[in-house]
């Protein structure tokens, strides 16, 4: 019986597709793990749940991302307000960036490849940046969610200079590689197929208009119903915040939006830098984010409160108005933020039950060995999707991984970039992941649709991924 250790998360992903009710879908995978935690007892595990809800915050990462949930909306409501999306759109538009669908979506993707420092800050500078001017295109808010979460993982995990990047190197150190831990990382990097795909893929995406499957559907709707978001579907973000209207009397500045962004994506450098101790591959990617949001939020509201002369001397917002707006945009964010708790509840659960050994225990060390790589893909992208973390399948497959290419005499290279692949595949296209969840919540997208969207694309690079794992098996 050990399979089920499996069922919990595969139960809510499967619930969340079916039902599109994704919180009650958590909630039930998330008893249904308490419950066969403690032994078969569904009162007990009720009593549990309770528990592992309140051990989410235990962890100060996890704390620092259901701040960071918060704190976005309150800074994405400040922009909002401050008439500095209205404002950017205009300048851009003078500018020619942004007319035409694929100008909104070149400019999606490009923004996505510059950020890079932390996929969270990816998905909600993509998101706010490229969100106007989706909507004035009639561009559904599925494929700008798609732009954010493909740009994020696959963008993160491609240049490195990140905290992603320290915590492979940690990895590879508790394997005992220290001397040429950089040199197999750059040459893991470059097996590391799904990545790259995602992020060429968008770009063809972006140049071409092509799509297929569920993401056709919705930009069918879109262009010709003029319907952004589907009937009856529940925006990760309240209108409330996404259609708020600027401040009587706003210049519409496109400063307004530029300097808040500017200044908390520099704080993220900062962030890592300092909690790093000089060293950005070293630093806290939650401690950032937290930080930077915060400082972006600070910077707006002193950016809007200095007197304007085209409003006679008034500033924009008074400290009061600002706190109101502010509060009002974290209100916004509650129910994505609830999602989070959930989430990070369930992967919890998973990780007590070890599902993780359990699938990797499946690999199997006899007979050819050139099926090795594709194989290893799908246990790893099986353990990242279902658990909604590229980190712990690094994690868990890695210390398998590389022993595995020692004894069958494969590249490290090869399987450590097989794994980070693997990884990638999980966190892009699960809809338990964080930045699955921040993507839904930075395009104003229902969260179910965004992931029902995106599979089939992620499904197709990942079949292709599999299939060249399989082929460099043959040729290495």
């Amino acid at each position: 019986m050990d399979w089920i250790v499996l069922l919990p998360p595969i139960v809510a992903i499967v619930l969340a597709l079916w039902t599109k009710e994704v919180h009650l879908s958590l909630f039930t995978g998330l008893w249904l793990g308490t419950t066969i935690l403690v032994g078969g007892n569904p009162v007990t595990g009720l009593r549990e749940l309770v528990d592992q809800l309140v051990v989410v915050f235990q962890d100060q990462g996890n704390t620092r991302i259901v701040f960071f949930c918060l704190l976005v909306g309150g800074l994405m409501a400040m922009v909002q307000a401050s008439g500095g999306v209205a404002g950017f759109v205009l300048w851009a538009q003078r500018r020619g960036w942004g007319t035409t669908r694929r100008g909104a979506e070149l400019l999606a993707w490009v923004v996505g490849m510059v950020v890079f420092v932390e996929s969270s800050i990816t998905c909600l500078v993509v998101g706010a940046v490229s969100r106007p001017f989706f909507d004035r295109l009639k561009i559904p808010r599925e494929k700008l969610a798609w732009y954010c979460d493909a740009t994020s993982a696959p963008v993160c995990m491609t240049i490195p200079l990140n905290g992603w990047g320290a915590y492979i190197l940690g990895l590879l150190a508790a394997q005992g590689v220290t001397a040429g831990a950089v040199g197999l990382l750059v040459g893991g990097l470059a097996y590391n197929y799904y990545s790259w795909l995602a992020i060429l893929f968008a770009l063809v995406l972006a140049i071409t208009g092509w799509s297929f499957g569920g993401m056709r559907r919705a930009e069918a709707r879109a262009t010709e119903l003029g319907e952004l978001t589907r009937p009856g579907s529940q925006p990760m973000v309240s209108e409330e915040v996404t259609e708020l209207e600027p401040i009587e009397g706003s210049p519409l500045l496109a400063r307004d939006l530029v300097v808040p962004i500017a200044a908390m994506v520099a704080m993220i450098f900062v962030g890592l830098w300092i909690t790093g101790d000089g060293n950005l591959m070293q630093g806290s990617g939650s401690t950032s984010v937290l930080w930077a949001v915060g400082v972006g939020i600070g910077v707006a509201g002193a950016l809007y409160m200095i007197p304007r002369p085209l409003r006679g001397g008034k500033p924009l917002m008074t400290p009061v108005q600002a706190s109101s707006v502010v509060l009002r945009g974290t209100s916004g964010l509650v129910g994505v933020t609830i999602l989070i708790i959930f989430a990070f509840a369930l992967g919890q659960v998973s990780r007590a039950l070890e599902m993780g050994p359990y699938v990797v225990g499946l690999i199997g060390e006899s007979g050819p060995v050139w099926w090795i790589p594709g194989f290893v893909f799908l246990v790893t992208c099986f353990v990242s999707f279902t658990l909604g973390s590229s980190w712990t399948a690094f994690a868990v497959v890695l210390p398998i991984a590389l022993p595995l290419a020692t004894g069958l005499g494969l590249p490290p290279a090869l399987m450590l970039g097989t794994v980070l692949s693997g990884g990638v595949f999980g966190d892009h296209a699960s809809p338990l992941s964080d930045t699955t969840i921040i993507s839904s919540m930075s395009a104003a997208c229902d969260h179910v649709d965004h992931v029902r969207t995106q599979l089939p694309y992620a499904t197709l690079l990942g079949g292709i991924t599999f299939v060249a794992y399989l082929v460099t098996g043959l040729l290495v």
